[in-house]
């Protein structure tokens, strides 16, 4: 436990977790270990799985207060705030003077649009402390929301008068007076905010908006840097920094912020717009035409756009092109259709205003309000590692396996270490999915072992089982030295000569299935060398589809085999699933990973990869349920895939 708790104390999470999974492994009866698992969970973002830790913990001991908060925080995070407040509330029930759980309760509810409790909490934090700049902070967002603005103003101005460096004050009054367009104010109260909240991106953004509704743009430009920096994910800072950027001639990243807001939404038709205008600008000028042409087919009334596409037509010398457009809007014309842009021109937009006229408007959210930082005394960086997301990879018995940052279970199956036993073999045999590369030294020694085994197989008389089981060394030995061909070929002569040896068939499914994998690279770069493919790159992937649905087929019962001889053997299982992933046959691989899992509760690769499965068949909470439970045996990164799955907030 000590042990543990250091290092989560150095934020090294994932190794936290695996220590006190032995804890709770020892002593599953006591709260603790699964509170500090919690914790280490919050940190990475796993929320599911910290909230079932708190659930544990407060199960076993209801006392614990920090139990009910991470489990209220780990539920803000997915958005359930309604029974956040209800830990909040339990929590207070222990602790009466804790003001932080006043103040994450009132923005449960504010969260949770019950403005009348929020109310009701806020009032009470007042009685129990009358001067406490954040508890009149706290009123001014509830009354904020009821859209009393005078009555919220001087809460504010009450706050700053109790508590000058009360952060969220400043930027509560600063919004209240960039809606009265008192744009130099703001920012003057903006910067006291920033100045208090270095952190908070929100602030950055707004300031910026003040600065360039008085045109500062080069002030406004380093704002959105800094938000950007800040969080780089905030949709509006991108659509706002490439107008700015536009506006100053920096068209290229320009095009990099708009490629970003449509990446996160492709039916951003106002960005996909400015786009175009920045790609004419540039000389790309094919690529504007995509974009206007794309605008039009979903705004077909859009003149501004027509016209634009015809001027781009004609720099690019279709004059035939362009002038068809030049004329449908002559014809709107004609029949008092078009009468140019409506309105007068708006420096500002909702987000959600989708009017094409105002596509260089510059956005601001919907409901523009103060920004809500929730009070969480725990230390610690988050954990955030992209990986890939892909299967963990297939099992092998072999005799090398990579040495692990994170010490996960030895996996063991007691017929093979029986095999090793009754037969000689040049190492200890092992069972593994994280495979070694072979250093120049190994490679020697594997060369060596194979000239002895080809000996002993020529020169000993042997009984079948024996000889099957030297049929299997050798090909071990072939298949460390990548020659496949040759490892497959003493694996179909070791099942022959004993076809009760389970782990010949296992292996010999693995060594198809990487075969498979080299021919299909070797087709991809045939197709890609041939100049004639296109003639009949029909027919050849029909044949190669057929063929390799027969290389699956044999795979697969390679594996049925195995599983048939030995029915507990859960890699069998495991690598089926696998097979089954390949073939996008979800179903079947979802039955194997969970027979995998009822025979080894603790196989973090088939909880992983049923998280995938999970994913495929659109269930997602089960998915992420699934990567947790990885994550918490070992396979940390599962916690970047669940990050990017979740909705958190």
């Amino acid at each position: 436990m000590a042990i543990g708790r250091n290092a989560l104390y150095f934020e090294d999470y994932v190794l936290s977790i695996q220590y006190f999974n032995q804890v709770i492994g020892a002593k599953p009866y006591l709260a603790e270990p699964y509170f500090y698992r919690a914790l280490a969970k919050f940190y990475l973002e796993d929320y599911n799985g910290a909230e079932l830790d708190c659930s544990e913990s407060i199960e076993r001991n209801p006392y614990v207060i920090n139990s009910y908060e991470i489990r209220g925080l780990s539920r803000i995070n997915k958005g359930n705030y309604h029974e956040a407040a209800e830990d909040y509330r339990q929590a207070i029930f222990y602790a009466p003077e804790s003001s932080l759980l006043y103040q994450n309760l009132v923005y449960c509810e504010i969260s949770d649009s019950n403005l009348v409790a929020a109310h009701t909490e806020v009032d009470r934090m007042l009685s129990k402390w009358p001067k406490m700049a954040k508890a009149y902070t706290l009123k001014a967002d509830v009354l904020l929301k009821q859209q009393d603005t005078l009555e919220a103003t001087a809460l504010l101005d009450k706050a700053l008068e109790l508590d000058p460096y009360e952060g969220q004050a400043w930027s509560g009054r600063a919004i209240l007076s960039m809606t009265q367009q008192q744009y130099e104010q703001a920012e003057e109260q903006f910067g006291k905010a920033i100045h208090l909240l270095p952190k908070s991106s929100g602030n950055y953004v707004n300031r910026a908006l003040c600065r360039f509704n008085q045109n500062k743009l080069d002030a406004a430009l380093q704002d959105y840097d800094m938000a950007l920096d800040l969080e780089p994910e905030n949709y509006v800072g991108h659509y706002n920094r490439a107008l700015l950027r536009a506006q100053v001639g920096d068209d290229n990243r320009a095009i990099e912020d708009f490629n970003f807001v449509l990446k996160r939404d492709p039916e951003d038709y106002l960005a996909l717009f400015n786009r175009a205008q920045l790609y004419e600008q540039t000389g790309d000028f094919k690529a504007a035409i995509n974009d206007y042409t794309t605008v039009i087919n979903h705004f077909p009334d859009f003149w501004t756009g027509i016209l634009a596409r015809a001027e781009c037509r004609r720099k690019m010398g279709d004059i035939q092109g362009a002038e068809k457009d030049e004329f449908t809007v002559t014809k709107a014309q004609l029949d008092k259709r078009y009468s140019g842009r409506k309105g007068t021109f708006v420096k500002t937009r909702k987000r959600s205003d989708k009017d094409l006229e105002n596509y260089n408007s510059m956005v601001v959210e919907d409901e523009t309000e103060m920004e809500r930082k929730y009070s969480n005394d725990y230390r610690g960086r988050i954990q955030d590692r992209k990986v890939d997301i892909e299967l963990q990879p297939m099992f092998v018995l072999t005799y090398y396996e990579s040495p692990s940052d994170v010490k996960r279970v030895i996996h063991y199956y007691e017929h093979v270490d029986l095999l090793a036993a009754k037969h000689e073999f040049s190492q200890k045999l092992i069972i593994t999915n994280d495979e070694m590369p072979l250093d120049q030294q190994m490679v020697k020694g594997q060369f060596e072992s194979l000239n002895r085994y080809s000996d002993r197989i020529i020169s000993e008389g042997q009984s079948p089982e024996h000889q099957a089981a030297m049929l299997f060394a050798r090909a071990l030995d072939y298949y460390l030295v990548q020659d496949l061909d040759n490892a497959l070929q003493d694996l179909n002569l070791s099942v022959e000569a004993d076809n009760q040896l389970f782990e010949a068939y296992f292996n010999r499914a693995l060594v198809r299935y990487k075969l498979l994998e080299v021919k299909k690279v070797q087709e991809t770069n045939a197709s890609t060398d041939n100049a004639f493919s296109s003639a009949l790159g029909v027919k050849t992937e029909v044949k190669s589809d057929i063929a390799h649905m027969m290389e699956y087929n044999g795979i697969r019962q390679d594996l049925d085999k195995a599983i048939q001889l030995a029915p507990d053997f859960v890699y069998g299982y495991y690598n089926r699933g696998n097979m089954s992933m390949e073939t996008k046959d979800y179903r079947a691989a979802l039955l194997d990973y969970d027979k995998a899992i009822s025979l080894d509760k603790d196989f973090a690769e088939a909880y992983f990869n049923r998280g995938l499965c999970q994913m495929e068949l659109g269930k997602k909470s089960e998915g992420i349920a699934d990567l947790s439970k990885a994550g918490e045996l070992g396979l940390y990164s599962a916690y970047n895939i669940i990050k990017r799955y979740a909705d958190n907030k």
